[in-house]
């Protein structure tokens, strides 16, 4: 199916008015992804501090056997559903690295800051900006640059895109997002908007609304909020 004209047009624009700086990229990633692998390349006492803090096991892998060694930027929190069960995930995907012949490392953490806490608040005016922070985090945590592959554990909407953001860059890795899964389902939204409409018309008070909001929003994983 042909493009629209008008889409054509655009769509060849923003080609041509991007080619300098995506011609550039695209070097840099040619660069990146032919050089020598990174116990080759890294001087012995760069690589020593990158491996110093591993166990000894994993040491012999990545210096010895030059195993793959994959990085992992985490945005756990414990005050954010979407985010808590990130908790043990770095010590899961080392264990199965390890079943695999591979290495794994907390390269960084990032922040992630919800909406739903932020909402009608002083606080919601960072949430642009932490996408900007949240991608620059990512890449000082990939400028070690001795990983073979990242995984993102993260979710919604400013922390994947500053994930990618910051991925991006290093785009000769290749890159797996990994999410928490959803929230379980809790008090259907036809009922929440009816307590929150009572609310509005002073018909039930705060507790009434707490409680219905508590029902909503009641356990780990992804909310319903879900920017």
């Amino acid at each position: 199916m042909a493009l629209h004209s008008t889409v054509a047009n655009i769509t060849a624009r923003i080609l041509e008015r991007s080619r300098p700086t995506r011609t550039a990229y695209l070097a840099q990633l040619h660069a990146a992804a032919t050089r020598a692998r990174s116990t080759d390349r890294m001087g012995c006492a760069n690589l020593a501090h990158a491996v110093a803090g591993m166990p000894l096991d994993d040491r012999f892998k990545v210096v010895t056997e030059r195993a793959p060694n994959v990085a992992i930027i985490t945005a756990y929190n414990d005050m954010l559903s979407a985010h808590t069960p990130l908790k043990n995930y770095p010590d899961l995907i080392k264990d199965e690295a390890r079943r695999h012949g591979a290495t794994a490392q907390v390269a960084g953490g990032v922040p992630a800051m919800c909406d739903g806490v932020t909402q009608g608040t002083s606080g919601m005016e960072l949430s642009l900006f932490s996408r900007d922070v949240i991608a620059m985090a990512t890449a000082v945590a990939l400028s070690h640059d001795m990983f073979d592959a990242a995984l993102m554990l993260g979710v919604c909407d400013k922390i994947v895109p500053g994930l990618l953001i910051g991925a991006l860059h290093f785009g000769h890795l290749p890159t797996v997002f990994v999410p928490a899964g959803p929230m379980p389902s809790g008090l259907p939204n036809k009922e929440k908007a009816r307590v929150r409409e009572l609310a509005a018309q002073g018909l039930v008070g705060r507790e009434a609304l707490l409680d219905a909001e508590l029902k909503s929003y009641h356990s780990p994983g992804t909310c319903t909020f879900y920017g």
